[in-house]
């Protein structure tokens, strides 16, 4: 007497698909994790609105105001100044002093209270960045920032991990240029950008630290 199958012929398949996926599971699911939860992912494209609207493409991108205006100590100290809004009023005293976009800058500078201005690129807690370190010796603010003149807001362009920083800090030829050219966005090197780097470093012109102790403290 023939017995009509419980199950029909495709589940003997099943326990071969059932292995797979158990075994393909914790690969799946470590490959998720590290991507999803990773700075490319989490960080990048992060903009958040700031409580005054503030053009980069055109403050430095149409006036060609440079950075340094209103980051005063990014090559003289380990951060780069938020602009006090004095230095917005030097400006803006004159130029649409009755905006309405600008009404927390006139009761800023009216009251002495600061500007609640958000970061956009934050920094973990125990992570030492010295600005200065890097500006003075030729890395240009585009490296890290991207093309901050171009964005009618601002948002970080870069994962700004420590795999990102080793990246660069194990070739930093590429990244080099004239100390004097740091701020320009559009500076393009005059030859393939690793040679000149390895130029200037041997002419002398600047020397990126090798030490990890020149930025970790």
């Amino acid at each position: 007497m023939t017995r009509t199958p419980i199950f029909p012929r495709w589940a003997n398949k099943l326990r071969l698909v059932a292995g797979l996926a158990l075994g393909g599971a914790p690969i799946y699911l470590t490959g998720f994790v590290w991507y999803g939860f990773s700075p490319k992912t989490t960080d990048i494209g992060y903009q958040p609105q700031q409580p005054v609207p503030y053009s980069h493409a055109l403050h430095a991108g149409e006036l060609g105001i440079d950075c340094r205006y209103c980051h005063n100590t990014v090559d003289k100290a380990s951060h780069a100044a938020i602009p006090a809004t004095e230095t917005c009023m030097n400006c803006h005293a004159r130029v649409w002093p009755e905006s309405e976009k600008l009404a927390l800058v006139r009761e800023s500078a009216q009251s002495g209270k600061s500007v609640a201005w958000r970061k956009v690129h934050d920094l973990p807690d125990y992570v030492y960045f010295d600005h200065s370190a890097h500006v003075t010796r030729g890395v240009g603010c585009v490296s890290c920032h991207g093309r901050v003149d171009r964005a009618a807001v601002v948002a970080q362009e870069q994962p700004l991990s420590m795999a990102w920083c080793l990246d660069c800090h194990r070739a930093p030829e590429r990244h080099l240029r004239p100390p004097e050219a740091v701020t320009q966005m559009d500076w393009k090197a005059p030859e393939d950008p690793v040679a000149y780097g390895k130029k200037l470093r041997e002419a002398g012109n600047i020397n990126p630290p090798t030490d990890c102790s020149t930025c970790h403290r």
